[in-house]
């Protein structure tokens, strides 16, 4: 056997299993795609649930007056620390 008979078989075999292979995805896909549709009537509930809660969680941001007044709260809060901090540092 010379070199370019057995390039041909090695071509041959593996082109076989790359169609093999993909022909296998191909049927799984459309299994895949088949049950998805069968369950898409029971699935319409749930991404009704999810879709309202987004637009929930979008319409709650806080407002810039409430942040800012937190942050001053916050920051009130630290320089109390830091005096305390500077009291026991001077003694």
């Amino acid at each position: 056997m010379d070199m370019q008979t057995a390039l041909n078989i090695a071509g041959a075999i593996a082109g076989f299993l790359i169609i093999w292979v993909l022909t296998g995805l191909k049927d799984t896909m459309k299994h895949l795609q088949a049950v998805d549709a069968m369950h898409a009537a029971s699935h319409g509930a749930l991404l009704d649930k999810v879709h309202a809660i987004e637009t929930l969680v979008v319409g709650e941001y806080p407002k810039r007056t409430e942040v800012e007044k937190d942050l001053a709260a916050i920051f009130k809060v630290c320089q109390r620390i830091e005096d305390k901090l500077d009291r026991k540092v001077d003694k």
